[in-house]
């Protein structure tokens, strides 16, 4: 509407250029005459500083920075501008210029070698991963759990002696089972929430504040969790193949965790790249693993090889199931990481995260069912000194070049299956700060555009629970289910509440889908809850009570 100018009088007037139907086509008489009472009130308060009193706002904001004013600058993501009525910046307060003093020039140049150059603001939309790279980098926590899953189940199966190895197939059955419901249920909820929908969100909208922060506390957990026991997994890959550095297993953990770090500050597009080789790498060594296995196995009529003579611990009944149950179900962890990572995706981005959600599932199904199956035909019994991956390893490849690729690629994407929780963690507590349940700082993007405050959050807390449990999976794996279990039945119970109330089309299908989800996730955490509590289960019940009150001290004292 810039041709329609007043002159004055009180009638909206062309000034030569256009008249408001030529602008605006399609309008009709009523919009029409609308706006021609706009150009008349305009007109009628047009006079010299009537105006001011004619619009709704102060006035008084003193002159715009002049065009000269508006530079951009080398590093700064925004530009600085003079305030509105305020002087020009002085020389050092643009956005971008060095610091002063020798140690704040030292710092400034240090963060740019660590963390490249700042990116605009603009960039975000530029920060988003493929498909291509979305499924290594979000799905590198399912799938790496392939290497610790099953041979937590096997472990506890061990102490039942040869029957109680007799009932991993039937119990790895069930959480394949397991993987395609929450699976399924995942996918409904990434059509429900085409903006991102995790635990915290579907939980607070449908069941409630307390809901939604108990299913954070339970997230926040398995996150730091996901870092700490894919680290020592990864390390534990690696002095199974190079047993002299066995003694060095926690150094060498803490170091992979800088460099986890470095990296997701780095931003993350950087970081998908840097990520995206070790998870294929891994998923092709586990395929060729098992394709060798089975030709092999083939030629012998798929007899299984006899397993070394077990003594028996203990009998074989529901308890010790159970256990080994919840056990195995660690495998499961990260499904939940795509629908908390919608955002994330190039446009269309729901469309694009439950595609690559669906090849998650399916990849994890099989690498699952054909390490199970592999263990059982090889006679493969957990050890030690060596991992249940790494002799399979050796069936198949003896001791050559590929079994040094496989377990190469196998200490990779676990060391690295920790940035799942890179990119969720800073997330979650993203979306607490927003709500006034964390610290306002957790709203801050970094220079790279990531959340560089929720990273060295999540660095700390991970590296002490580390260091704590010396870099030992078996003594992790008790705290691990606890806290994703409670979070999947949350979301999945919020899920089967947003279905009822909204009741759209193919509403009573998504909903069985996610009922069965929520159901099957309540048995595994309570089952993990009960059966692991003295083990160190406790330990997560307890953090997710004092995440709750703090969480709930921090809101009051935000509405205070």
């Amino acid at each position: 509407m810039s041709h329609v100018q007043s002159d004055g009088g009180g009638e909206g007037r062309d000034s030569g250029a256009l008249s408001p139907s030529a602008v605006l086509p399609g309008l009709d008489e009523e919009q029409l005459g609308l706006l021609r009472r706009v150009g008349r009130e305009w007109g009628r308060v047009s006079a010299p500083e009537a105006w001011h009193r004619a619009l709704p706002v102060d006035s008084d904001l003193g002159r715009f920075p002049s065009p000269a004013e508006i530079q951009p600058v080398g590093w700064g993501r925004l530009v600085s501008v003079s305030p509105l009525g305020g002087r020009p910046p002085a020389p050092g307060e643009a956005a971008g210029e060095l610091p002063p003093g020798r140690l704040g020039r030292f710092g400034y140049h240090v963060r740019r070698v660590v963390l490249g150059a700042a990116l605009k603001s603009t960039a975000i939309a530029q920060e988003r991963m493929r498909k291509l790279v979305a499924l290594p980098v979000l799905s590198a926590d399912a799938l790496s759990s392939v290497a610790y899953g099953p041979e937590a189940m096997l472990a506890v199966l061990v102490l039942g002696g040869a029957a109680g190895l007799a009932c991993s197939v039937p119990i790895a059955a069930t959480i394949a089972f397991l993987m395609l419901a929450v699976g399924v249920s995942y996918r409904q909820t990434i059509r429900a929430y085409p903006y991102g929908g995790g635990s915290y969100i579907v939980a607070s909208d449908n069941l409630g504040r307390v809901p939604g922060l108990i299913a954070a506390a339970g997230l926040m957990t398995d996150y730091i969790l996901t870092v700490a026991v894919s680290i020592a997994s990864g390390v534990a890959a690696i002095t199974s193949a190079v047993p002299s550095l066995a003694t060095d297993a926690v150094p060498i953990g803490v170091g992979v965790i800088a460099l986890l770090l470095a990296g997701n500050l780095r931003g993350i597009r950087q970081a998908g790249a840097l990520f995206a080789a070790p998870t294929y790498a891994f998923i092709i060594a586990v395929f060729a693993l098992v394709t060798v296995g089975l030709v092999d196995a083939a030629g012998r009529g798929f007899h299984p090889t006899a397993a070394p003579h077990l003594n028996a611990t203990e009998s074989v009944g529901v308890l010790l199931v159970t256990r080994a149950f919840a056990s195995g179900a660690t495998a499961m962890t990260g499904i939940e990481a795509i629908s908390n990572a919608v955002p994330a995706f190039k446009p269309v981005e729901w469309r694009n995260a439950r595609t690559t959600l669906t090849w998650m599932i399916g990849l994890l199904i099989a690498l699952f069912a054909g390490t199970i199956a592999m263990v059982r035909l090889d006679g493969v019994v957990p050890g030690t000194q060596e991992t249940v991956l790494s002799q399979l390893a050796h069936h198949s490849f003896g001791s050559g070049p590929l079994y040094a690729l496989t377990q190469a690629a196998t200490a990779a994407v676990l060391l690295l299956a920790a940035n799942t929780a890179y990119n969720d963690f800073p997330r979650v507590l993203f979306l607490l700060a927003r709500d006034r349940h964390a610290p306002q700082l957790f709203l801050r993007l970094g220079d790279r555009l990531a959340f560089s405050n929720g990273i060295i959050l999540l660095t700390i807390a991970a590296t002490l629970v580390y260091v704590a449990f010396n870099g030992t999976t078996a003594s992790l794996i008790p705290l691990y289910a606890v806290g994703v279990f409670l979070a999947f039945t949350l979301s999945q119970a919020g899920m089967v509440v947003h279905w009822w109330r909204l009741r759209d089309r193919h509403w009573r299908k998504s909903l069985f889908f996610n009922a069965t989800g929520a159901l099957l996730s309540a048995v595994v955490f309570l089952t993990a809850g009960l059966t692991k509590f003295t083990e160190g289960a406790w330990v997560a019940v307890l953090a997710v009570g004092l995440f709750l009150v703090v969480t709930m001290r921090i809101r009051h004292h935000y509405e205070t």
